[in-house]
């Protein structure tokens, strides 16, 4: 792989995990939270995301082999399930496939709301860990791995940084300008979605390509 290979992939999951986002529901679910609080819920979400995505990169394709599922099927049905969630961003709002209504209202009665849904599965939810298997098949080597670990801890990192700025970002950009920033992920990640159907296919039916 190349360097930018790697690139398309931090973007990628950038634009899955979307942390700008994500910034209306934590300020609605840490409102009642001392600024101490929240700062130790801004790190634990960053730890979850960071441990969930790592678990995925080394343990998803054994993983996929336990279950027998093959990497160009899986691809076809992430590229699904990533396409559904950038329709839902095209749209500006939260993807069922994140977080349905349900599990938002439940999420609110929680006392600690950090690790289970702000980083499971609002942030680190099916489609990024789908994509970090995927990109993960395609390092295919120590290194490579190594490398996508370090742009998962700097998308953690950034994750972190928009969080525990939640409150003067959303007060400069305002709801409109969140969703203009969710619609613009939305874009990327529908492009990433039909990439990862077209290779599926291509691998599930080589006589096409």
């Amino acid at each position: 792989m190349e360097y930018s290979d790697y690139m398309k992939i931090f973007v990628g999951l950038l634009a899955i995990v979307n942390p700008f986002g994500a910034i209306p529901m934590f300020i609605s679910m840490t409102a009642d939270e001392s600024a101490a609080q929240r700062r130790d819920t801004t790190n634990q979400v960053a730890l979850g995301l960071t441990i969930i995505l790592l678990v995925a990169l080394f343990a998803g394709d054994l993983l996929l082999q336990f279950f027998g599922i093959t990497i160009d099927s899986f691809r076809v049905g992430g590229g699904i399930l990533v396409l559904l969630m950038a329709i839902s961003m095209l749209q500006a709002k939260t993807s069922p496939v994140k977080q349905t209504t349900e599990e938002a209202d439940e999420s609110i009665q929680k006392e600690s709301v950090a690790i289970v849904p702000l980083a499971m599965p609002l942030l680190a939810g099916p489609g990024a860990i789908s994509a970090v298997i995927l990109a993960a098949h395609k390092a295919d080597s120590v290194v490579g791995s190594l490398i996508i670990a370090g742009g998962i801890l700097m998308l953690s990192l950034v994750v972190w940084v928009v969080l525990r700025m939640s409150p003067w970002i959303a007060a400069r950009m305002g709801a409109t300008g969140i969703n203009i920033m969710t619609r613009i992920m939305g874009l990327m990640l529908t492009a990433i979605a039909v990439e990862f159907i077209a290779s599926g296919i291509k691998g599930m039916f080589p006589m096409l390509g």
